[in-house]
């Protein structure tokens, strides 16, 4: 019942996505699993302790961050049992490992803030959801952030975690929403997490190789089917330039989206004051974006997002169990 499942979370996350209400009563199982990757960070990274040390003793981290989330998923599974009923209320705990609707809100909330408030505004909002200096963006370069971050995230936050629900149910889902939020908290390369948080930095790159592909195609075929983009473009940009990113994962829905809407993303970008030296994706394409080149780019994610509902729907009436 797993595609079944990915399939109805997919639905319910994108009609209600995860309510406010409910993060402020029982929080969220990011909110969660950042707690343990937290506790085991205090205890198991220490400075003390020798670089061999350190990374042994992140990939111990990595294993407890992976298997703790998926038996409590499987404990729920067996707790709500096999029937259509439980599906469904299943269904709803992995609509929260999803992040289709929260992840067009942040994004159509930069293009609205540089569009009716400024580039001040914009920096604030795309703040929010890149990692980069912001002060440092010109209006051009918030839009460029936006977009990539749109890319990057339907990729990591939409369709992976749909993939691993559907190919191992539930557990699958949150093992896999375990290992992405451990690479954004101790993954990075800064003094402290580059032996103890290798492990989890490779694995989350491993583990994300089948999704960026797959999101890489879902772009091309929405690009060939909404107006004004081009899915030959995006298709060659791919072929071009998705490799030569420094991410094994990244560089293809950035690239696709950088070819079908006709722009010039990624290169050199500014994180905590450094210059991080990149491929550009879509060479040769613009580099001027604005505000409504991230609504373009948010009404392709939409089309890329339909189709992906579409195929775990298939997927799951040729799976289905009556």
């Amino acid at each position: 019942m797993a595609f079944p499942l990915a399939f109805l979370a997919l639905i319910i996350e994108r009609a209600l996505g995860y309510p406010d209400r409910l993060v402020r009563l029982i929080g969220h199982p990011v909110i969660w699993i950042g707690a343990l990757i937290s506790l085991l960070d205090r205890n198991f990274n220490r400075d003390s302790y020798s670089p061999a040390r350190r990374r042994l003793l992140g990939f111990v981290a990595l294993v407890v961050i992976c298997l703790v989330p998926a038996f409590a998923a499987a404990m729920l599974m067996w707790l709500v049992g096999p029937t259509l009923l439980a599906l469904v209320v299943t269904a709803f705990f992995a609509s929260s490992l999803l992040a289709q609707k929260s992840l067009e809100d942040h994004v159509m909330a930069v293009a609205v803030a540089l569009d009716e408030n400024g580039l001040e505004a914009g920096r604030d909002a795309v703040a929010r959801i890149v990692g980069r200096d912001p002060a440092a963006l010109d209006e051009a370069g918030v839009a460029r952030a936006a977009i990539e971050s749109l890319a990057e995230n339907f990729s990591d936050g939409v369709v992976a975690p749909a993939f691993w629900l559907g190919l191992l149910g539930l557990p699958g889902g949150a093992a896999y929403k375990a290992v992405n939020t451990a690479d954004s908290m101790i993954g990075h390369r800064t003094d402290r997490h580059r032996e103890f948080g290798y492990a989890a930095a490779r694995f989350d790159d491993l583990i994300n190789l089948p999704a960026s592909r797959l999101t890489a195609l879902l772009i091309v075929a929405a690009a060939a089917l909404n107006r004004g983009t081009s899915a030959r473009a995006a298709w060659r940009a791919v072929l071009r330039d998705a490799h030569l990113h420094r991410s094994p994962n990244a560089g293809w829905p950035e690239a696709a989206v950088a070819g079908a809407l006709g722009l010039a993303l990624a290169g050199p970008r500014a994180y905590g004051g450094k210059i991080v030296d990149d491929a550009v994706m879509g060479v040769g394409g613009r580099l001027d974006p604005d505000a409504s080149d991230i609504g373009r780019a948010l009404q392709l994610y939409r089309t890329a997002d339909l189709l992906l509902i579409a195929l775990f729907g298939a997927l799951a009436l040729l799976t289905w169990q009556f």
